[in-house]
């Protein structure tokens, strides 16, 4: 398949960065009986995976802002530009050697989310969408699911855990959606989640209090599939608020209105 200019760069910094992270995956295992070890382990090699998508990408669009994960912005000269990137989302998923975590690259310009990759080197698959040009699964173009009824649904969502998150409020909209979908799933790797939603594996998919980096590339990669994505309000500013549902048209609706219903219990 032809690849833009833009997705080739995308792409070889991501696979220049994966080439580490494979290899750091690989040598966690013996990282194991360690409490502190695999814990420094892997922030190095976040950071390093960063340093790397960094270099990459600014030696090929010079001038571009920045916004990752571990170095916070960086300004550029060009300011209608920014790569936002996850260099390792998953880092959890990670460190216990679970192979279901990614990095995730997108463009924003003036403003819009115009490209974006999320890209599992465990597995080799990688996820692409330019704007207008559609979504993409290794090469292989990618649908949201067609199902209309949230009875016969599989849906992911993201659960808060010790210090972070509404732990009163997840039980209350998963117990709420529990009682209404065929399975619920927690994968801990948000830009994934939204890239098995573009590619039809999951109907939907609802999270709060996540990043830019977590979601920018996962956005695109749904609308260039044909599915929809908002805040849990049902708005646009998703970077804003830091809530993002996602489905084909219907289930982004019954997913909308059920995570309303359980906020007014």
């Amino acid at each position: 398949m032809h690849h833009s200019a833009l997705l080739n760069v995308m792409i070889a910094a991501a696979r220049k960065a994966a080439r580490a992270l494979k290899r750091d995956f690989g040598e966690l295992e013996k990282l194991q009986v360690s409490l502190k070890g695999p814990a420094n382990f892997v922030t190095a090699a976040d950071k390093r995976a960063e340093e790397t998508i960094y270099a990459e990408l600014t030696k090929a669009r010079p001038g571009y802002c920045f916004l990752g994960e571990e170095g916070g912005r960086r300004d550029g000269a060009d300011k209608s530009h920014t790569w936002i990137v996850d260099p390792l989302d998953g880092t959890t998923n990670f460190l216990h050697g679970i192979p279901q975590f990614a990095i995730s690259i997108a463009l924003e310009r003036e403003g819009a989310v115009v490209a974006g990759l999320v890209y599992n080197p465990a597995i080799e698959e990688l996820f692409i969408a330019e704007k207008g040009k559609g979504a993409f699964l290794n090469d292989q173009r990618i649908r949201v699911a067609g199902r209309k009824q949230l009875s016969e649904s599989v849906i992911a969502c993201g659960l808060p855990h010790i210090g972070r998150g509404d732990l009163v409020l997840a039980r209350k909209e998963t117990g709420a959606m529990q009682e209404q979908v065929a399975g619920l799933r927690r994968f801990g790797a948000a830009a994934l989640d939204l890239a098995w939603v573009a590619a039809g594996r999951l109907d939907g998919y609802w999270e709060r209090d996540i990043k830019p980096w977590d979601m920018a590339a996962g956005l695109i990669l749904i609308r260039e599939a044909g599915g929809y994505v908002s805040d849990i309000t049902g708005g646009d500013d998703l970077f804003a608020t830091g809530h993002v549902v996602a489905g084909n048209e219907t289930i982004h609706k019954e997913l909308l209105r059920v995570l309303k219903d359980a906020n007014k219990a």
